[in-house]
């Protein structure tokens, strides 16, 4: 394989890690640089939320991988990131001739569901927060740079602190079958994803710039979610009782907790988004599936719960 100089940003989070590892696994002729506020071995300083400090970073750089994004807080702290520091970094890697680009939103810029096995952008996106309406700009001038984008929706696995927590704090306050249960929701673990990301950057098939769903391909059922997790002692045993949508919402708001009504729909009803056509085009097998991961992440959580409020009750 050609050798190949990758700039990662986001390196030092949940799925900056994974991605770095993937990379990092991929073959010795990739080097990777790592954008970075502070200084480091195999970094580069800068920041997103000063262009200024951007200039230059893509010299030498063959491919971007741009993980970084702010997922919550206020609409100028949100554009500062994910709209002005994107447009400046997708700026120097056209003007150094980035050969790829790969860059990560979400699938929650569709807003709330439900939404049953939609392909992209088959229901226009309507993002409710923030962080949301940033992220969906900031993948236009990603786009408009020639980049891979990809929208996961629910990413899963050790390092995990917002799907699986949220979860476990949801089941205290709501102890029942939400809607049933019967909600699929499009799921990824963060490995599989990396081992993704890490294809299309340095892989051998070239992916036409575009927007892709980037989950696994088979959604999961929600009832399937919380036994897999109770079965692990993750989370609480859900009992058997389904509970229509209405009563699920009073009983969240009757005992008030960290989750909103708002994000308890993003995660209790149906959000699947077909996903199949990215790992075909990249040629990468999606693994056995995010339920089959958590035995292997399953101590990870019980340990970050045990020292959280969530783990310790919630309502």
């Amino acid at each position: 394989m050609t050798p190949r100089t990758v700039l990662l940003s986001g390196a030092s989070g949940f799925i900056g890690s994974a991605v770095q590892a993937a990379l990092r696994a991929h073959g010795a002729d990739i080097t990777v640089r790592a954008l970075s506020r502070t200084d480091g071995p195999d970094s580069v300083r800068a920041d997103l939320t000063d262009p200024d400090s951007l200039r230059g970073v893509a010299a030498g750089v063959d491919v971007l991988v741009h993980l970084a994004s702010r997922v919550s807080g206020e609409e100028e702290a949100c554009r500062a990131v994910n709209i002005v520091g994107t447009q400046a970094l997708m700026r120097e890697a056209r003007q150094a001739g980035v050969r790829r680009i790969v860059h990560l939103s979400t699938a929650a810029v569709y807003g709330l569901g439900p939404h049953r096995g939609i392909a992209v952008d088959e229901v226009e996106p309507a993002p409710v927060s923030a962080a949301s309406r940033t992220r969906l700009a900031g993948e236009r001038t990603a786009l408009d740079a020639g980049a891979v984008v990809l929208r996961p929706y629910l990413i899963t696995g050790a390092g995990d602190r917002w799907v699986v927590p949220a979860l476990a704090e949801l089941v205290r306050r709501v102890p029942a079958r939400w809607d049933g249960g019967q909600a699929r929701l499009s799921l990824v673990d963060v490995r599989d994803l990396a081992r993704l990301v890490a294809e299309l950057a340095c892989g051998e098939a070239e992916v036409a710039s575009g927007v892709y769903h980037a989950a696994h391909p088979e959604p999961v059922r929600l009832g399937a979610l919380l036994d897999t997790l109770a079965g692990l002692g993750v989370i609480p045993e859900v009992p058997q009782e389904a509970w229509d949508w209405q009563r699920c919402v009073d009983r969240l708001r009757e005992y008030p907790g960290a989750m909103s009504e708002r994000q308890f729909e993003l995660m209790a009803r149906e959000h699947w988004y077909r996903s199949e056509e990215i790992w075909r085009l990249a040629g990468v097998p999606a693994g056995p599936g995010p339920l089959h991961r958590f035995a292997e992440s399953a101590s990870w959580y019980r340990e970050y719960l045990a020292g959280t409020a969530v783990g310790t009750g919630v309502g």
